[in-house]
């Protein structure tokens, strides 16, 4: 036998150490509103209702899977955002979490920025009636024809994450005839507590230019001598799905001590700093993400007293939150299928979906709850695996949770705070249809983004 074989036996299946997972909840019927949208809860007949809708009725109308997205929820969040920061600081929301036109829209009514990382998702912020001046361009490697689209829209920043970019950009703008405002992000060295994938300030990954090895101090040097630029600040994003302010404060601190290099050596106070976005949302009961304006009073404090110390203006402040507006704000709705019972292990609960509109778990080992939401149940709590219906042992929605014993076929269940990075990271694995969002509202509910079809693939399928 190969060295490296070994035999799949019962446990196999990356089962998790007893005590891993949380008891049961004292009652399975409970909604925890730290992990559902506001408009959230269960009416007199036990079914779950969002926005005055009951689930069945959403499921019956608009098929399984689906993700039901608050409206109310998110506007609120997004007010909770401005208010928090105020009119001195600028909330840019982070377009990649989800993007449609009529997020944009509330966005734009809300009083919002929006950032986005490509060329097709500036096309449908432009589309969609955002000012461009209130749009930021993010991305590690632009192509010509997307700066060239966003220098020509007028887009109020770019963000430059190399130096190939620094030079691309200026050619593009005085080419243009233009002067293009820009970031430079910078990698400060800052290792966040979170998954290796989705931390992005230490210096051995592929997004923005090194602080540690002066290399970003070089880029501030040439990008102030090219026509086509003005450096109107410096820009940093250390990770995703954050609860600790530790990280950014340390990455102010070095973000400010950058900003009083290019005083000294230039003459120049630049008047922005960026600090981006990755404050974590509550996935479980066992989150304990912070408030906005706990966030907003903790990075106006640390960036203060900074720039008090190293003698410079304090400069205006932006923020990237994506995950933390709409995370929170949706639900994906399944029907269960098949119920496999592993005896001594778990009972696996199979759903219409699975990681073709949720990749999350598979790509993250992230952590999700689940409720039963068409009916309330007595019956003891069971520990589960939701799984899809792709052809892959990693097909997993929620690892481990507690669902009743009594879970049947044609049940509905719910995954909450689906909002972000499932229909935005969503494919078509196994020709899967990814599905429908929803925008639920004061008792009604309205296409936002339609569920695919077989003639959506087959006509890209040109044979």
């Amino acid at each position: 036998m190969s060295r490296s074989a070994h035999p799949a036996g019962p446990r196999h299946a990356d089962v998790l150490p007893e005590g891993h997972y949380s008891a049961p909840p004292a009652d399975l019927n409970s909604l925890d509103p730290k992990v559902w949208s506001s408009t959230v809860r269960r009416n007199g007949d036990g079914e779950v209702t969002v926005a005055g809708l009951e689930v069945s009725r959403l499921a019956e109308e608009f098929g399984t899977p689906a993700y039901f997205l608050d409206e109310a929820d998110f506007r609120e969040r997004c007010r909770a955002w401005a208010d928090a920061f105020g009119r001195n600081a600028d909330v840019f929301y982070a377009g990649k979490a989800f993007l449609s036109r009529a997020v944009v829209r509330w966005l734009h009514e809300e009083g919002l920025n929006l950032d986005v990382c490509s060329g097709t998702e500036l096309v449908t912020a432009l589309d969609a009636g955002m000012p461009a001046e209130r749009i930021a361009f993010h991305g590690n490697n632009k192509s010509e024809a997307e700066i060239r689209r966003a220098v020509e829209a007028g887009v109020g920043r770019i963000v430059l994450d190399s130096f190939q970019e620094i030079v691309r950009v200026a050619h593009i703008a005085q080419e243009l005839g233009t002067v293009q405002k820009a970031f430079i992000r910078v990698t400060v060295g800052v290792e966040a507590h979170t998954h290796e994938f989705i931390a992005t300030a230490h210096e051995d990954q592929k997004f923005g230019i090194g602080l540690a090895d002066g290399q970003a101090a070089e880029a501030v040097r040439r990008a102030l001598k090219l026509d086509g630029l003005e450096l109107v600040g410096i820009h940093s994003h250390i990770g995703s799905q954050i609860f600790d302010m530790a990280g950014f404060e340390v990455s102010a601190r070095r973000v400010v001590q950058l900003l009083a290099e290019v005083r000294d050596e230039h003459g120049v106070e630049l008047p922005e700093i960026d600090l981006g976005g990755g404050l974590g949302i509550a996935y479980t009961s066992d989150d304990d993400p912070r408030e906005p304006h706990e966030i907003a009073k903790a990075l106006s404090e640390i960036v203060t007293r900074e720039c008090d110390a190293a003698g410079l203006r304090v400069p205006r402040i932006s923020v990237e939150p994506g995950r933390a507006i709409v995370g929170p704000t949706a639900f994906t709705l399944y029907e269960v299928g098949t119920i496999k019972p592993i005896e001594g292990l778990r009972t696996y609960v199979s759903v219409d979906g699975g990681m073709s509109d949720n990749i999350r778990t598979a790509l993250y080992d992230a952590e999700y709850s689940v409720a039963l939401v068409s009916r309330t149940s007595t019956a003891e709590p069971m520990l589960v695996r939701v799984v899809g219906k792709h052809c892959e042992s990693g097909d997993i929605v929620v690892r481990d949770a507690f669902l009743p014993a009594d879970l049947a076929p044609g049940d509905l269940i719910a995954v909450p705070a689906t909002g972000a990075y499932c229909r935005s990271m969503a494919s078509n694995y196994n020709h899967a249809l990814r599905p429908p969002v929803v925008a639920v509202s004061d008792g009604s509910a309205r296409v936002i983004v339609r569920r695919e079809t077989e003639e959506d693939l087959l006509r890209l399928d040109v044979g």
